[in-house]
């Protein structure tokens, strides 16, 4: 992995859950969510391609693998694509 992307991925983890955000609950820790929809069968995103989750809303039963992403998006109205969009805007906003 290059300096580059580490360097990224450091960035984009220390926005924080971006669903916490999204919701108003302001920072919350977060490990990186890579999206199943940027790759194939049981192949790993790219690691410039993640988004930042906490933990229940990344593996916890209100999580996007604990309800799966058909659950996901009924219970928020939300698609990884949607989630990567808020990822971008905040890392933007982070990094100006």
């Amino acid at each position: 992995m290059s300096g580059s992307i580490k360097k990224y991925m450091n960035e984009v983890a220390e926005i924080g859950c971006v669903m916490c955000h999204h919701q108003g609950h302001g920072y919350t820790p977060a490990v990186l969510h890579h999206p199943r929809d940027a790759a194939g069968g049981a192949q790993k995103a790219s690691d410039w391609l993640v988004i930042p989750l906490c933990p229940e809303h990344h593996v916890g039963s209100s999580g996007y693998h604990g309800l799966g992403s058909r659950g996901f998006y009924t219970r928020y109205k939300l698609t990884e694509w949607d989630l990567m969009a808020m990822t971008i805007e905040l890392h933007h906003k982070s990094v100006l």
